[in-house]
């Protein structure tokens, strides 16, 4: 069992600049090391921190991390609470309340907890049928394991339970709480992917080693959407990963589908997921193509006007400030590489799962690098973060999309 913070501590107290008081007051998540004027002790990670004003007065409570620059994430915010067993049960079923009525029966994969957003900083809770994987960002959530499994046991105890680590947390985890990537917290360890439903589509997620949890349930709205789009058209799903938008589009009747993506390893996932789906008819009557290849490279290649339907959902191209305005081109050229092979009367889906990239500048330099291509088009929609994923503050904003006609 993790080690408990002493009791014999004072509470850890911290008081911090007017600037960051007025973020706090507002909602924000997040307290930077800076920010901070005083602490009254040097503080362990896991501490739970009050956090007071330039006059002493209490704005929040959270998770304090000294190895962080980013040195709390809010917990509670606004009058003093105390933090115990009692207090994790009902933020739990806040969160779990607010997904009561987003999915039915043909739903089984779906996130049940998403981080800052619904008050739980720093961690994320996914579903895939019977199996729950809990992703963990900060190791200041480790001396507070026993409450957070305890009140997760009580809500799913018949789930297996599965612990995935941020790799930045995974030799602490390791040397000082026995905990490892891929852990089994609870039940018996599946002996491959596990299988869940979507919308009545069927996937497999890789719940010990995958990416994230195993499976991106964040373009599920998405997804449904490109079905909505696809009958009759000719399909490329560039940077195609498991072939999520490949089956939505088969399923809505595309008469073939290429899934592009420079991974061997995603694209023999995708075959499985269209295995997997071999009833549907109209699965079954798509043409299904995957590619091994650079999809920048690919896409400067192949033949012109090949296709009805185009969706770029590339992996994050900024993973910190400094490239965001080399992912800002990076979209702008595929997007302007893909329109080569858009048939006239197509339809461009372009994505971005790039936080440092804002919604207005990713929808920008999609529609001017139409602009650019002289073609003319008629914008259909633009989508951000589905509910289960919603976010709440700005740094949370990663996801973006955006649908094009182009005649």
């Amino acid at each position: 069992m993790p080690e408990q913070i002493s009791p014999s501590l004072p509470r850890l107290r911290l008081r911090v600049t007017q600037a960051a008081a007025s973020r706090l007051r507002g909602g924000h998540p997040w307290l930077y090391a800076d920010s901070i004027l005083h602490q009254n002790r040097e503080g362990a990670s896991g501490d739970l921190a009050v956090i007071y004003d330039r006059n002493d007065k209490f704005l929040a409570i959270g998770l304090f991390d000294p190895n962080s620059p980013l040195r709390l994430r809010v917990l509670h915010a606004g009058k003093p609470q105390t933090i115990d067993d009692a207090w994790w049960r009902a933020r739990l079923d806040e969160t779990l309340a607010r997904r009561a009525h987003l999915f039915d029966e043909r739903t089984n994969g779906y996130r049940l907890i998403n981080g800052e957003s619904d008050g739980w900083p720093g961690v994320v809770l996914d579903r895939y049928a019977d199996t729950l994987v809990l992703k963990v960002y900060t190791s200041a959530w480790f001396p507070h394991w026993a409450s957070v499994l305890g009140a997760l046991v009580e809500r799913f105890p018949e789930e297996r339970l599965v612990l995935r680590l941020s790799r930045n947390i995974q030799k602490v985890a390791a040397k000082q709480y026995g905990l490892h990537d891929g852990q089994v917290l609870r039940g018996p360890t599946p002996d491959g992917p596990v299988v869940f439903a979507e919308n009545g589509v069927y996937f497999e997620a890789d719940v010990l080693q995958g990416q994230k949890t195993g499976f991106f349930l964040d373009q599920r709205d998405n997804r449904r959407r490109v079905e909505g789009l696809a009958r009759g058209r000719r399909v490329l799903n560039a940077f195609s990963f498991s072939g999520g938008f490949s089956l939505y589009a088969a399923r809505g009747g595309a008469t073939s589908v290429v899934s592009l993506d420079i991974s061997r390893h995603a694209l023999a996932s995708a075959e499985r997921n269209f295995a997997l789906n071999a009833d549907d008819p109209n699965i079954r009557a798509s043409e299904h193509h995957p590619v091994q290849a650079d999809v920048f490279e690919w896409l400067k290649d192949a033949p012109a006007r090949s296709f009805d339907l185009i969706i770029l959902d590339p992996p994050s191209l900024a993973k910190r400030e400094s490239e965001r305005a080399g992912a800002v081109r990076a979209y702008a050229r595929l997007v302007s590489d893909a329109l080569r092979l858009l048939d006239r009367g197509g339809v461009l889906v372009a994505a971005s799962c790039s936080a440092h990239v804002s919604a207005d500048e990713f929808f920008g330099a999609v529609r001017d690098a139409v602009r650019a291509s002289k073609r003319d088009f008629r914008e259909l929609r633009t989508a951000l973060h589905a509910p289960d994923h919603h976010a709440t503050f700005p740094e949370a904003q990663y996801l973006k999309a955006i649908y094009l006609s182009v005649p």
